[in-house]
């Protein structure tokens, strides 16, 4: 047995998961089409309604954040202990968080900036003094 043969029992003795090219393949496929419906949904206007657009892409970048974990990162619930399963529910908080957030700070600015021209067109807007 040569001494990269021993490298490589022992890389994989650890009990870390690795990927396979197969399975990178899916993680990459999955990841493009994440990317693609979304883009498709705001360049086609087929959502009328701008919040559920908005909900719909948020649904859409979570899925793909558990995509990149799986795929990607190789966590689950067995390797080191139950710690990427610890990391996992942090990283949920922090993206409701941040995404929650940033959907309230974003719906707040535009309702309370400039509550006098919510009705006004572009040209109204450019004859005011």
């Amino acid at each position: 047995m040569s001494a990269q043969d021993q490298h490589h029992d022992a890389h994989h003795a650890d009990g870390h998961a690795h990927g396979t090219f197969g399975s990178y393949m899916i993680g990459f496929g999955l990841s493009v089409i994440l990317t693609a419906i979304p883009f498709w949904l705001v360049m086609t206007g087929v959502l009328n309604d701008p919040q559920l657009t908005a909900f719909t892409i948020l649904g859409f970048a979570v899925v793909q954040i558990l995509v990149h974990m799986i795929y990607f990162l190789h966590m689950n619930t067995r390797s080191e202990g139950g710690w990427t399963m610890l990391a996992l529910i942090f990283t949920i908080v922090l993206v409701v968080i941040t995404l929650s957030g940033s959907i309230w700070v974003m719906y707040h600015l535009n309702h309370n900036m400039m509550p006098q021209m919510q009705g006004m067109s572009a040209h109204d807007m450019s004859q005011m003094p």
